[in-house]
């Protein structure tokens, strides 16, 4: 699936539940589904900073795409994370770098935080973009120097 039908699917799942209780409830559900961060992962180098709650960030490139594995401390943000997860990972540097999440307003994510994990949000979608931007610029370091070995023959 594509970032927006994964986003899409989000929406229409949260479009069920009038009540933002009974979508607080379909948040802590998705959380409780996040696959666990590696152990290891959870050290001070993967926590992102700007969230209220302690929120773990590991992703993981092959060449093409990037998984995320993710935790937290808290169970609202464990779920936000892990909707994060169900649309940027398993994608290529670009897709995440170049998506437009708007499901967060749609399924009204972002006016029913509390300021201080809005600002969590935030950190987390920043923090993902960053590392895709990281592997890019990696990626075509690698494609540059691989070129000029071809163009002088070393």
């Amino acid at each position: 699936m594509t970032v927006n039908e994964v986003q899409d699917k989000i929406i229409s799942e949260f479009s069920v539940f009038d009540d933002w209780m009974d979508k607080y409830d379909l948040l802590i559900d998705t959380g409780k589904n996040l696959p666990l961060i590696d152990p290891r992962y959870k050290t001070k180098d993967f926590l992102i900073e700007g969230c209220q709650s302690k929120v773990w960030l590991h992703p993981e490139f092959d060449g093409k795409k990037i998984k995320f594995s993710a935790d937290s401390d808290a169970i609202i943000t464990r779920g936000i994370v892990a909707l994060l997860i169900q649309v940027l990972s398993d994608r290529t540097p670009e897709e995440i770098i170049n998506s437009d999440l708007y499901f967060i307003d749609k399924i009204g994510l972002r006016q029913n935080l509390s300021p201080t994990r809005a600002n969590g949000l935030l950190a987390m979608v920043r923090q993902m973009k960053l590392y895709a931007m990281a592997f890019a610029a990696r990626r075509n370091e690698h494609k540059s120097s691989d070129i000029d070995k071809t163009e002088t023959g070393k």
